[in-house]
């Protein structure tokens, strides 16, 4: 166990540095383009995925079929906890392909389709592996952190150290929280022209006839590897700063 925590403790250092990156200038370029796009993008097309990025998100994280789920309490160390999650990101990951497959080769239509399927499937792994971790879902304040999680893992560059710093100081963060569910002081629309941003190649491409099917199983693979990545270090940190926890600058 000694060893596999020293693995882990290093993969999460790694981890963390990529966090903190400063964006590099060829990166803030991109994210530039992409902004003065998006300027030319209808308000009114703004406003409707800001709606409906909201109502997901509100429908996921308060609805009673993710709350549900019980804390693993019981006596596992670190690496058997993890197997547990690799085990669901397979699972997940395998389920994404096909939901890629299946809406890609089914053209536009079910091309649209693919983003609330997609954040479900992602979301509902987010809940499994926080309570393979042993954190209780009903609690808002835990739900609050699985949404940092999936903000972290398809933010910017610019965007990531910010969000990374509030869930490394999650103590911090987390007391100026109300003491009851609140989804209000959410930028959605931030949260949902990042996660646009980031996925917005692979799923134009999905559209395309001939090759969506191919373009959406990868895609959809990519996007939860990307996520595993970031919920495993993300409760890898919490579990460490059990212990003497380093700081970041």
């Amino acid at each position: 166990m000694e060893s596999y925590e020293k693995k882990a403790r290093l993969e999460l250092s790694k981890w963390q540095a990529k966090m903190i990156k400063r964006p590099s200038p060829f990166n803030n370029l991109a994210k530039g383009m992409q902004n003065r796009a998006n300027l030319l993008i209808p308000e009114r097309v703004h406003q409707a995925m800001t709606t409906a990025i909201k109502n997901l998100f509100q429908a996921i994280l308060l609805g009673s079929e993710f709350t549900t789920l019980k804390p693993i309490s019981l006596d596992l160390n670190l690496e058997e906890r993890e197997n547990r999650v690799q085990g669901r990101l397979a699972f997940y990951r395998k389920a994404a392909v096909w939901e890629g497959v299946g809406t890609g080769a089914g053209g536009l239509l079910l091309g649209l389709a693919d983003f609330p399927l997609l954040l479900s499937l992602k979301m509902k792994f987010l809940f499994e592996v926080a309570a393979l971790y042993g954190y209780n879902v009903r609690d808002y304040r835990e739900r609050l952190y699985i949404l940092h999680l999936f903000q972290l893992a398809f933010a910017s560059d610019k965007g990531r150290r910010v969000i990374y710093l509030k869930i490394h100081r999650w103590q911090d963060t987390v007391e100026k929280f109300p003491p009851y569910l609140t989804l209000q002081n959410i930028d959605w629309r931030h949260l949902q022209q990042e996660y646009r941003d980031y996925i917005d190649l692979v799923k134009l491409l999905q559209l395309l006839p001939g090759i969506g099917a191919v373009v959406g199983a990868y895609g959809n693979y990519r996007l939860l590897n990307t996520l595993g990545e970031t919920a495993i270090n993300g409760y890898r940190l919490r579990y460490f700063c059990h212990q003497p926890c380093t700081s970041v600058n």
